[in-house]
């Protein structure tokens, strides 16, 4: 994933984007199991903007960096669903210790760096299937 082709498709997001984003933001979470906090963390935002966002109240910014951070989101939901087919094999994955990433995904995708390796190493791992 390169940054500057995030940067670029927020620039290009049009205006009905945002609430498809922000749904599907929400629904990736729901299906990892990843808590309302948890994902206030990753997308950058207090606790009371997501519960904001599931409420419909709320929609993602294409303006911001919480913007970037739910298509990276999205992104390795859609890549870890292409590779498990299943939410609670997706689920465990997340929770496990892996070696290849020296971490459990869940803890690294708490921060930018560790989002985009998860990222990069679902991409990879897509391209060996």
């Amino acid at each position: 994933m390169e940054i500057s082709g995030a940067v670029g498709s927020r620039e290009r997001a049009k205006p009905q984007a945002a609430p498809v984003l922000t749904r599907a933001v929400a629904r990736a979470a729901e299906h990892l199991a990843i808590s309302r906090g948890l994902l206030a963390t990753i997308l950058g935002v207090s606790a009371p903007t997501v519960t904001r966002l599931y409420k419909g109240a709320y929609q993602l910014d294409p303006r911001r960096k919480e913007w970037e951070f739910a298509l990276l989101l999205v992104r390795a939901f859609r890549s870890l669903d292409s590779l498990v087919g299943d939410e609670a094999t997706a689920r465990q994955w997340l929770a496990s210790q892996n070696t290849a990433l020296n971490a459990r995904p869940i803890d690294l995708i708490r921060d930018t760096e560790g989002l985009v390796r998860v990222v990069h190493y679902l991409d990879a791992s897509r391209g060996l299937v």
